[in-house]
């Protein structure tokens, strides 16, 4: 019998140091897993035990299972400006049959930049991605090149979901015949599900699932299939919102925060027909990368939520049922751009401090 060893067995068999992390389980163990990234964005596992990265500047990196690490050729070209660039990767449950692999991006437009989504298959050696093809962009887009939103998640039922950000345009959050501020749904093929919400309304763009967004970096979906995103409030105002088909999150009509100047957001933080969120920071915490665990390692947390913070250098821990926080502090916690929940149960997360993809265990 052929003895696959994983990525995981291959760097702890380097002898690399591990570091404490003190949470409130007791100490944790916190290791590097791999450095070397330029602004990473996104971490994926694949079912060989191999790990794709993205880097905002437009590079993939596949660290394959035999500790190997090699650039992935075939990456779309991407607008690095601002925040833009290579952000999201998305893995299907069919990626051992598929070998599809979902990248989100931002895209010129004509004069203008969007967010924009496709798809491409990597090779059997792990090397390139052939085929690769966009599947989505945003409509019209923005000469803006910040808040592209950009976190992809597969639904239970095969459909995907892509944040976008209302690209510092506010009113167009609250204007449907336009992605900016929405969170999008479409099947694998790009195609609208006949099912989305505003399919038939007059001047509505037909991919958008809810709107009246900020910024949200964030996705995930519960131990139920329930779609949550996290999303940048202003100055104060980082939400959690558990998102329903044509739901109306607010923005910029209603917020719990202000604007950097200051000035009141809106009209204040209720309003009906406004959806009002699970959970939200002040002091903002400038939250990205989400996770919603399992429990397989720590039972005792399953169902928090994970929330990866660009301004507090920590890792945001939510119970699932109170929304009560507890703050993962370490060296290593430096602007955490992706946090998500590894193959055996541990937590995987990106620092853009280090350039580097850490591993928390018991």
């Amino acid at each position: 019998m052929t003895l696959k060893i994983t990525l995981i067995a291959a760097i702890l068999a380097l002898g690399l140091p591990a570091h404490a992390l003190d949470s409130s389980l007791g100490q944790l163990t916190i290791k590097k897993l791999a450095d070397g990234f330029d602004e990473p964005w996104s971490v994926e596992s694949l079912p060989d035990g191999g790990i794709l990265v993205s880097e905002r500047g437009g590079a993939l990196t596949h660290l394959r299972a035999d500790g190997s690490r090699v650039a992935v050729k075939g990456v779309p070209k991407v607008v690095d400006r601002g925040q833009g660039g290579l952000l999201d990767i998305m893995i299907p449950r069919d990626f051992t049959r598929s070998r599809e692999v979902y990248l989100s991006y931002a895209n010129r437009n004509g004069d203008n930049y969007g967010t924009a989504l496709g798809r491409g298959k990597l090779s059997p050696d792990g090397t390139a991605l052939t085929g690769f093809k966009r599947i989505f962009q945003q409509a019209r887009g923005s000469s803006d090149a910040k808040h592209f939103g950009s976190r992809m998640v597969e639904a239970r039922d095969g459909t995907i979901f892509l944040t976008i950000g209302e690209r510092g345009e506010r009113p167009k959050a609250q204007d449907l015949s336009n992605h900016n501020g929405t969170v999008v749904r479409l099947r694998r093929s790009g195609v609208v599900p006949p099912d989305n919400p505003f399919i038939g309304m007059p001047g509505a763009e037909p991919e958008i699932y809810s709107y009246g967004h900020r910024n949200p970096q964030g996705a995930a979906l519960d131990l139920n299939g329930n779609l949550y995103v996290v999303e940048h409030g202003a100055r104060g105002g980082d939400e959690v919102n558990a998102i329903k088909a044509g739901g109306n999150y607010g923005w910029p009509v209603i917020s719990y925060g202000r604007h950097y100047s200051g000035l009141k957001i809106g009209e204040g933080t209720s309003k009906p027909g406004m959806e009002q969120p699970a959970h939200y920071w002040d002091p903002s915490i400038a939250p990205s990368g989400m996770m919603i665990y399992s429990g397989k390692l720590w039972p005792q947390w399953k169902g928090d939520i994970f929330v990866g913070s660009l301004k507090f250098d920590m890792i945001s821990r939510l119970d699932g049922k109170t929304f009560a926080e507890e703050r993962l502090e370490a060296p290593e916690t430096g602007r955490v751009r992706d946090v998500i929940e590894g193959p055996n149960g541990q937590i995987w997360f990106l620092s853009v401090i280090d350039g580097a993809l850490y591993e928390i265990t018991p």
